[in-house]
């Protein structure tokens, strides 16, 4: 039977998939076979695994640090909202259908025997499950029907480690709190505690962590520093949409949308010295960018009408007409088009205009569109770049006579071109390197400034880059021996 190790946070952002994937790492260095687990995961930036499957990103990420490929069983449930009552529910990486909250929690405990079936057969293939809980194991109201927290470390038998962030503040007060509150059996569970995200030096706790540990009779295994690392980020909590300066030659602006979906497409771009990409929410933080991009987006419908009540819509087509380049992802792909039509009421129903930017007209469908491609880019400055991506969506777009965007390896076009504005279903479109290399060449042209001659480096090149820095932060800051004792080895 693997051994496990399940990592619980004080609240949602206290680093809990940071440290899982730190973790998965670690022990793939180790020479052990390991695994992610996280029962249920509520977030929009999700992924296609290679059998067409949909999965949450945190967990795909924690695969590759695991040096594995992606598995819908390390994520059972994947909740997607898309309002503030109801979600999208995902199971086994197939929608099972939408759900409001209150619906959701009397059915939940149901797919308690799908989601062990999943742990146990990871279990079978692996000697190291890392599991993650979600949000806090104290919220008091929902523990009786818990399925992701202390309530999966007791049906898994998992010893858990806790973690709190004192780059908030209270980290202390987070801890004790959240033990207090545990019930006696799940007490004993916790076999360590971590306080994450500290900036400066560890000595300036003391004697806090001893303290702590009188208190509660836990150890305290480690201080984990504020790492500045670039890994995939899981949802709208990621302080990467809250960038809004570009301090670098070339100014790439992505819509802010409400319900943003897979903004992990344009982590890359990020990753290019000549590219600044900042996020904007308000027509008067759109400023003038040189580029463009509106991104997916869970409810097309809804953030379309979002979209020009807050002006932003009236900004991007001056912008447009004014020549400044406009690319749309997925759901801001079909916006930048005619029309957008749901007979069957998959978003509600009704239709609605689109930004008129492209000569195209989508349709939604209750069926969704799950799958990994590759194909090449048509469109002029891009023309010959090589893409590997995912799509995901709800709707058929009648791009009509309209040129692709690209030909995939298929066959099959994808998206559309008018003059300096791109659309594309394409997730991912810039994680092989090739066409970030492309856009910043072509930008920087258009500014008159000279292209950088480098090598694109792949968005997953990079993370494992990022990985390996992770892991020996980890192992320089945590007490592993104590941990591994925890976990039975």
């Amino acid at each position: 039977m693997a051994k496990r190790i399940m990592v619980q946070g004080t609240m949602s952002g206290a680093g809990k998939s940071l440290l899982a994937t730190a973790l998965c790492r670690f022990f793939w260095r180790q020479g052990f076979r390991v695994a992610p687990f996280k029962s249920q995961n509520m977030a929009l930036n999700s992924f296609i695994t290679a059998d067409g499957l949909e999965m949450g990103r945190a967990q795909v990420t924690q695969a590759w640090a695991a040096g594995k490929e992606p598995d819908v069983r390390m994520n059972p449930i994947l909740l997607k909202p898309c309002s503030d009552t109801g979600s999208q529910l995902i199971v086994n990486g197939r929608v099972r259908g939408q759900y409001p909250a209150a619906e959701y929690f009397k059915m939940k405990k149901s797919l308690i025997p799908e989601i062990l079936a999943a742990f146990r057969s990871l279990e079978e293939e692996n000697d190291i499950i890392v599991l993650e809980g979600a949000g806090s194991p104290a919220e008091i109201n929902l523990k009786q029907d818990d399925i992701v927290n202390m309530g999966l470390a007791e049906l898994t038998d998992s010893p858990v480690v806790l973690t709190g962030d004192i780059d908030r503040g209270g980290v202390f007060a987070q801890l004790y709190g959240t033990v207090a509150l545990l019930e006696e059996k799940e007490r004993a569970r916790v076999k360590g505690l971590i306080i994450n995200k500290f900036r400066g030096d560890p000595k300036l706790l003391t004697p806090g962590p001893q303290m702590l540990e009188e208190l509660t009779g836990i150890p305290v295994l480690g201080v984990v520093p504020f790492l500045h690392v670039d890994i995939d980020d899981e949802d709208s909590l990621s302080p990467r949409l809250g960038q809004r300066d570009a301090r670098r030659p070339i100014d790439i602006a992505v819509v802010r949308l409400p319900r943003i979906s897979n903004f992990t497409d344009f982590s890359p771009l990020e990753n290019h010295p000549a590219l600044g990409v900042r996020y904007a929410d308000a027509a008067q933080r759109l400023g003038r960018p040189d580029f463009v991009i509106l991104p997916g987006t869970k409810s097309t419908l809804e953030d379309l009408r979002w979209l020009r009540q807050s002006g932003l819509e009236a900004q991007i087509k001056k912008l447009a007409a004014g020549g400044t380049p406009v690319l749309g992802v997925c759901g801001g792909y079909q916006m930048l088009g005619e029309t957008l039509s749901d007979p069957l009421g998959a978003e509600g129903g009704g239709e609605l205009r689109g930004l008129g930017l492209l000569p195209v007209s989508t349709v939604f469908s209750r069926e969704k569109a799950r799958t990994r491609v590759k194909g090449e880019v048509l469109a002029g400055p891009f023309a010959g770049a090589r893409v590997e991506g995912y799509e995901i969506h709800m709707g058929r777009t009648e791009t009509g006579k309209a040129p692709a965007f690209c030909r995939l390896e298929d066959g099959r076009p994808d998206g559309a071109v008018q003059g300096l504005v791109f659309g594309t279903y394409l997730h991912g479109l810039f994680d092989t390197g090739e066409l970030t290399s492309r856009l910043a060449g072509w930008l920087l042209e258009r500014r008159g400034l000279t292209p950088e001659e480098a090598r694109p480096l792949s968005h997953r090149e990079h993370q494992e880059l990022e990985f390996d820095r992770l892991a020996r932060a980890l192992e320089e800051s945590l007490n592993m021996p104590a941990l591994y004792r925890a976990m039975g080895l």
